[in-house]
């Protein structure tokens, strides 16, 4: 079954995104390796023996893979968000805390006619996430995709 996971590419702060999503989150890095370990020198851009060539880390299920990219300095997270789902209202909570730390809120927590609880946030590298609480089945015939 093919699978798509998204691949952020923090252009040189990926190791400070692995620490931060680790505090944030409870992220896991799962792996981690870096252009030095490469075994193509060509790969390797002068002084960027150290940076992130690639990771992947678990939030709950999901796995998010991440590299430092070609180290440009400049990351562009455009025209996507991470939606990030909350087991109840004191965990969105948490969590968009933690998210907006250092970040930006764009739309506030909030009850809202789909949940308990939803909001949204650019955290500290651009990144923009949907934080939400999935509302109780209620019997009331709906359909999930």
């Amino acid at each position: 079954m093919p699978q798509i996971q998204p691949y952020v590419f923090f252009e040189g702060r990926c190791q400070e995104a692995l620490d931060y999503y680790r505090r944030a989150l409870g992220a896991e890095v799962t792996a981690l390796m870096r252009y030095k370990e490469s075994p193509d020198p060509g790969m390797i851009q002068p002084g960027s023996e150290d940076k992130v060539m690639h990771a992947s880390f678990r939030v709950g299920e999901t796995t998010v893979l991440a590299s430092d990219g070609r180290c440009g300095g400049q990351p562009s997270f455009q025209g996507f968000a991470l939606s990030l789902t909350a087991a109840n209202e004191a965990e969105a909570d948490r969590l968009f805390g933690a998210l907006v730390d250092g970040g930006q809120v764009t739309m506030p927590l909030t009850t809202t006619f789909f949940s308990p609880r939803f909001g949204m946030t650019t955290d500290r590298f651009g990144v923009s996430w949907m934080v939400y609480v999935a509302p109780p089945e209620q019997g009331r015939g709906g359909r999930r995709a």
